[in-house]
């Protein structure tokens, strides 16, 4: 497969339904944040699922299947072997096009980043797998634009993955460590400017990690049409963090792993393909009671 795009429009994945090798995932979840300070929350989207999702479409369970079960600190990747396994038996393998797909960012809000379906792309890069796109506008443009939905249970026949984990794609604490006093890497938090700044503490203690910029990853889509901004107004909010510069790392960075990898694959479409995530992110950071944060009034770039 050639030129593959990572983003795809409702009616491109319209026309292609009937594709042999597309594998639709429907990575719906449900994130909800507090109203004020306190822990946010995390459930699975399978019953939504269920009721009623795109044609073809089967389950990712990011909550679950796609995250590790024995880290119950923070939200993070499994083992190979577990993702291996559980991504073949929603189909994907060696020869296939994945599209994926959400509904939601957070609850109640009118959000329109994909970053749930972002979560699996980059786990899907990670693993080694590049034949993959992001549907643009998800489910909630989907059903807008009155199309088909079918309720209950699909499947594809089990997959086969091959490929080897791009480990430059995954940041560790150590790594965002060594990055504070480092001049070439960009460290990158993509939570709202409150949470960034402190005035809002999501995460059991407010504020942001040293020398970090801030991108809200809500402000790469547009509300109205759920659609992402078009490439010279993306280039016009990453411009000032000097994340261009192909000369610096650039790790991305948010409450537990999922939103840092929206703006990831943003960047991604824009040519810086190397990104890499903190998966354990503020979950873990907040952990170590040592581990530096900053409270500020306003923003720095």
């Amino acid at each position: 497969m050639t030129n593959i795009s990572p983003i795809v429009s409702t009616q491109w994945l319209a026309d292609h339904l009937d594709d042999a090798n597309l594998r639709i995932l429907d990575a719906t979840t449900f994130l909800k944040l507090p109203s004020g300070d306190g822990l946010y929350s995390i459930t699975n989207g399978r019953d939504a699922y269920e009721q009623e999702h795109i044609p073809g479409a089967v389950h990712a369970d990011v909550v679950n299947d796609l995250a590790d079960p024995n880290d119950k600190k923070a939200f993070t990747i499994p083992s190979r072997e577990r993702f291996v396994d559980h991504i073949e038996k929603l189909g994907v393998g060696d020869g296939n096009h994945v599209v994926i797909y959400d509904r939601i960012a957070e609850v109640g809000s009118a959000n329109s980043a994909s970053d749930w379906a972002s979560r699996v792309w980059w786990q899907l890069r990670f693993e080694g797998f590049e034949h993959v796109s992001i549907l643009d506008g998800g489910f909630r443009k989907w059903k807008a634009e009155g199309r088909d939905v079918n309720s209950g249970i699909e499947e594809y026949p089990r997959g086969t993955f091959t490929g080897e984990r791009r480990r430059e794609l995954l940041a560790t604490k150590s790594d965002v460590e060594n990055a504070i006093e480092d001049r070439n890497t960009i460290l990158m938090n993509c939570l709202s400017p409150d949470v960034f700044s402190g005035k809002v503490n999501t995460y059991g203690r407010p504020g942001h990690i040293p020398g970090s910029k801030n991108v809200y990853f809500a402000d790469l889509s547009d509300h109205d049409s759920l659609l992402i901004k078009k490439e010279e107004e993306l280039r016009a909010i990453f411009e000032p963090t000097d994340v261009f510069n192909r000369r610096k790392k650039v790790i991305t960075y948010c409450g537990g792993g999922i939103a840092a990898t929206w703006n990831a694959f943003i960047l991604y479409t824009l040519g810086r393909k190397d990104v890499a995530i903190y998966d354990g992110s503020m979950t873990e950071w907040v952990q170590d009671e040592s581990a530096p944060l900053v409270i500020s009034e306003g923003l720095y770039k």
